[in-house]
């Protein structure tokens, strides 16, 4: 893995990934939702990755490379996670949490959230490495599927869909 952008002494910094999830570092991340209508493309995690397998997640998260900028990494992670192209997600909102994950890794976030409206016929193919499954699900049906079954999801869509679902997704909330 390549280096991360996370904060040293409030400044940002080079980092290899799995040291600022070791030490809790706050670092930069992007999230990524692809809408068709009210629909949301979830993707479940490989059972390979190196914390919350097999745990459904929004359409794309990853961490901008040093130097690289938000907007990039989220074209970039579309296309390597998803085999999505053509498409150029807008900035939504920005949020930072923290929350443990597995294997006692922390994920400290400051999060760059975009969205992408899907194209006709869009072809979602996905990394096996990556994603072991995709599926569409309606707004709604994703936050009563959260609240019924937390376990099943990674701790930042849970995160997303309680605290800033109205600032992340506010067009689609009548």
């Amino acid at each position: 893995m390549g280096q991360i952008q996370a904060w040293i002494d409030g400044e940002l910094a080079p980092v290899e990934l799995m040291e600022a999830h070791r030490k809790g570092l706050r670092h930069r991340a992007v999230s990524i939702f692809v809408m068709d209508g009210d629909q949301i493309l979830l993707q479940k995690r490989s059972a390979a990755k190196i914390h919350s397998p097999g745990r459904w997640s929004n359409t794309c998260c990853s961490h901008p490379n040093w130097g690289e900028r938000p907007e990039q990494c989220a074209v970039r992670r579309l296309r390597d996670e998803l085999g999505i192209e053509g498409l150029y997600p807008a900035h939504a909102d920005r949020v930072e949490y923290r929350t443990e994950v597995d294997g006692g890794l922390v994920e400290h976030e400051v999060v760059d959230v975009y969205i992408a409206f899907a194209r006709p016929g869009m072809a979602v193919k996905p990394d096996p490495k990556e994603v072991s499954d995709t599926r569409w699900v309606g707004l709604y049906d994703l936050a009563a599927e959260v609240k019924r079954h937390p376990d099943r999801f990674s701790n930042w869509l849970r995160i997303y869909m309680q605290k800033h679902m109205d600032r992340i997704l506010p067009t689609l909330i009548c």
